[in-house]
């Protein structure tokens, strides 16, 4: 691997949003248009390598690994820029077709590495090949690489993104969740040792027992934490849109018709489980989504904030934003229905448990955002956001609702880049759908 320049938002473009961006805040706009960006200039420059082969590895941040969710993610912002930037669109073309390289080597895998370094998890007893850094299976890697293709198609019109690589993708994903949906079936095995019981699976790297539901399984969330219950809901949510996206495209020509089928007939099954099985009765809330369950008559009531999540289900493309099922299961996240929902002096939002207790995440303050019909919800989002950085300017992984000074991860670049989608939204750039 070879690193050269990055490239990324040409110059003047990046001044003409951040004008847009000052002009949409009022008074706020700019400290917000100054951070917006520092963080849009500086975020993708500090994680991206151009490696010799014309792909792009993007680190998640402070270790060094390209997870297949993160990076999608870390690019999302630069996506609704990519259709004015020819440049930009390259690069972003760059990190899918890494991306897609990393996919077909190994589906199962959530994390790769960028050469010859060893793992930090080399001991997990999984099949690990050399440029895997980690092996736990999530319903949503799979997605972000086949959404941020389809994206990319759809802001830039280049059909070239959809090539033999994107389709040998797209045929192990669907293989591989329609394997899922009954996991007695699968050859996928994972144990961590020595770890907390969030890093490793039951029964022999086995999991939990589950029934059938249609519903494809996973073995972790998009925390990397397991799941509790193994048909986590919102990631069938996201691959369900990814599916529809699959059958649009071999209807427009652009992927084998009998792969479309395919796709179309698993979605169906995908969707007709999620809707059996995945919604459940909340005793104040009404009828609800959960966000675990496992066929067998348990379900998780709660929100995670990592994506894809109950809260960014319109983000996925599930739910519009004011579907009443969405609504109602809204109101439950954001409320103490939702053991992971913070409330404090200085911010309430979703965490997660995969950090201390009390402790807020900007990524789910962003998706609060994006998800807010109301103008000023998002700008009130945008203001808190900025105010909960501890004076570094920049997004953490998560920060105590009392003291924003007290957080994690010093500096995480998909926060940043949540950010900065939140920021263009309100400014009215939007990605499409």
């Amino acid at each position: 691997m070879t690193e050269i320049d990055v490239v990324g938002v040409r110059p003047d473009l990046l001044a003409r949003v951040s004008d847009e961006v000052r002009d949409a805040f009022g008074d706020d706009g700019p400290r917000v248009a100054e951070v917006f960006e520092r963080i849009m200039r500086d975020n993708l420059a500090s994680v991206t390598e151009r490696l010799d082969d014309g792909t792009a590895f993007i680190l998640t941040g402070d270790i060094p690994a390209m997870w297949l969710r993160d990076s999608a993610a870390q690019v999302r912002p630069y996506l609704v820029l990519a259709g004015e930037d020819p440049a930009l669109a390259d690069l972003l073309v760059g990190v899918l077709r890494r991306q897609l390289e990393f996919l077909v080597l190994d589906p199962y895998a959530n994390a790769f590495k960028r050469g010859p370094e060893p793992s930090a998890h080399a001991d997990d007893r999984t099949v690990l090949r050399p440029e895997i850094w980690e092996r736990k299976y999530e319903v949503d890697s799979l997605c972000f690489p086949l959404d941020l293709a389809h994206r990319l198609w759809q802001v830039t019109g280049r059909a070239d993104v959809l090539d033999s690589r994107f389709a040998a993708a797209a045929e192990a994903v669907v293989d591989l969740w329609t394997l899922e949906q009954d996991h007695s079936r699968s050859a996928y095995r994972f144990e961590r040792f020595d770890c907390p019981p969030t890093d490793t699976l039951t029964r022999d790297g086995l999991g939990e027992p589950v029934g059938w539901t249609g519903m494809t399984w996973s073995g972790f969330r998009p925390s990397d934490d397991a799941c509790r219950y193994n048909y986590n809901v919102p990631g069938n949510m996201f691959a369900h849109a990814v599916l529809g996206q699959l059958a649009e495209l071999a209807d427009a020509g652009l992927l084998d018709p009998g792969l479309g089928e395919r796709a179309g007939a698993l979605r169906e099954q995908i969707g007709g489980g999620i809707e059996q099985f995945g919604r459940v009765a909340h005793p104040e809330a009404g009828e609800v989504y959960a966000y675990e369950v496992d066929g067998l008559g348990n379900a998780l009531l709660m929100d995670d904030a990592n994506m894809p999540s109950l809260l960014s289900a319109p983000l996925s493309g599930y739910l519009a934003v004011d579907d009443p099922r969405y609504l109602a299961t809204r109101r439950l996240l954001l409320s103490e229905h939702n053991p992971y929902y913070y409330s404090g002096s200085a911010a309430a939002g979703i965490g997660s448990p995969h950090t201390p207790e009390g402790y807020v995440w900007p990524i789910a303050l962003a998706v609060q955002g994006l998800t807010d019909p109301d103008p000023e919800g998002k700008r009130r989002l945008v203001r808190l956001l900025c105010d909960t950085t501890a004076g570094t300017g920049m997004m953490h992984e998560g920060f105590h609702c009392d003291d924003p000074a007290r957080f994690t991860r010093e500096w995480f670049s998909w926060a940043n880049a949540m950010f900065c989608e939140l920021v263009l939204d309100v400014a009215g750039r939007r990605l499409p759908g």
